[in-house]
């Protein structure tokens, strides 16, 4: 195998593949990236046999071929290298020269035969919507995501492809962050499956302007990235879905509120931010007062202290108080973009739900108000 290829190029796919390829690892295989060179360019693809990540980049082949090299040491080097473009040559042996300007190095790989082959999809379920629009989902569930591995279904996004809507849920049992957007959905595509948190970290990570295929079947599930433009990074993620079966999440929204109050996000933000710092570990939680046209926001921690602070809101409806986790709380106000959030509440042992005038909606349970 021998190329040329521009340091940026290579960086660039290197970039998009490493992060799936952990630190420990039992099969030395698994450290490294396969490069298969062929038609004018250079493919990798990086797995952790659970998550598998493709891209392509523009090379000049001369000789095509493949091998396998330690992808944190590739990295290393390309990164350093000052010089533009980059020559690779690979033996008999797997051990791969790289040239750049005065810099020589000789990396020892493996051969590409011994590296786990992706698995095709047997049926093509699909749908394809904006990448754009599925990174805005994420951004507004992925925070709510279980990280107790004892309830492993909790560990990663449940995806409802139905109704011509793509639903995205992720809740711990403490919170609930649902989002969803309009999409044209075959018959045959319609179904449900969870996407562990680490293929959603990679999604979230590589996401940005173009379309986004995805394909699932029954035990996997595949995320076409297409560029917007002619020669940007096209990216193709498959990863394991998380056996089992999602709890209904309907029945934790609360259907009907007593009371429905418009708040600036960002003034709601702040002052929460300010009011956490007198919390402690022991007693995390603040009290939201609502009264008349005025929001109290309070914390009172005796071993810490306490901080009280208003924001004028629109409120006519009865005196009432709750408390929530604040870092709970404020995670879907850092998530959304808008200028105003809706808190409807029923009472003070209910769930609260935060909602914008978009497609989001946020379940909190309530805590002890002491």
């Amino acid at each position: 195998m021998k190329l040329t290829i521009a340091k940026e190029q290579l960086l660039t796919g290197l970039q998009a593949v490493q992060n799936v390829v952990g630190s420990r690892t039992t099969l030395p295989i698994l450290s490294n990236v396969l490069l298969r060179a062929s038609d004018g360019k250079l493919h990798l693809t990086a797995t952790d046999l659970d998550v598998t990540i493709c891209c392509s980049v523009t090379a000049t082949v001369v000789t095509e071929g493949a091998v396998t090299l330690p992808v944190k040491k590739l990295f290393g080097i390309v990164r350093e290298l000052v010089v533009a473009d980059i020559e690779m040559e690979v033996d008999e042996k797997s051990v791969a020269s790289l040239r750049a300007g005065a810099s020589f190095f000789k990396i020892n790989g493996l051969g590409p035969d011994e590296y786990p082959p992706v698995q095709p999809f047997k049926q093509s379920r699909a749908v394809t919507l904006p990448q754009e629009k599925l990174k805005v989902m994420l951004r507004r569930t992925s925070f709510a995501v279980s990280t107790d591995e004892t309830r492993y279904v909790l560990n990663g996004i449940f995806f409802s492809l139905k109704e011509h809507k793509v639903t995205l849920v992720a809740t711990d049992g403490r919170r609930l962050a649902l989002a969803d957007e309009e999409v044209d959905i075959p018959a045959e595509s319609q179904g449900e499956f969870i996407v562990p948190t680490k293929a959603i970290t990679e999604l979230n990570r590589l996401l940005s302007a173009g379309t986004v295929e995805i394909k699932y079947s029954e035990n996997q599930v595949g995320f076409t990235l297409t560029p917007a433009t002619e020669g940007g990074l096209g990216v193709y993620i498959i990863s394991k879905l998380v056996d089992g079966n999602y709890p209904n999440y309907r029945q934790v929204i609360p259907q009907e509120a007593l009371e429905r109050v418009t708040i600036p996000r960002e003034e709601l933000l702040q002052s929460l931010r300010r009011a956490e710092i007198m919390t402690s570990d022991k007693s995390n939680s603040v009290k939201l007062s609502f009264g008349r046209n005025q929001l109290g926001i309070t914390a009172n921690t005796p071993e810490v202290g306490e901080a009280r602070e208003s924001i004028p809101v629109t409120y006519k409806g009865k005196e009432m108080a709750i408390a929530f986790n604040p870092g709970y709380l404020m995670d879907p106000l850092k998530a959304l973009e808008l200028d105003e959030v809706y808190i409807e509440l029923i009472d003070e042992l209910s769930p609260g739900v935060v909602k914008c005038n978009e497609s989001f909606l946020y379940v909190i349970m309530p805590m002890r108000m002491s």
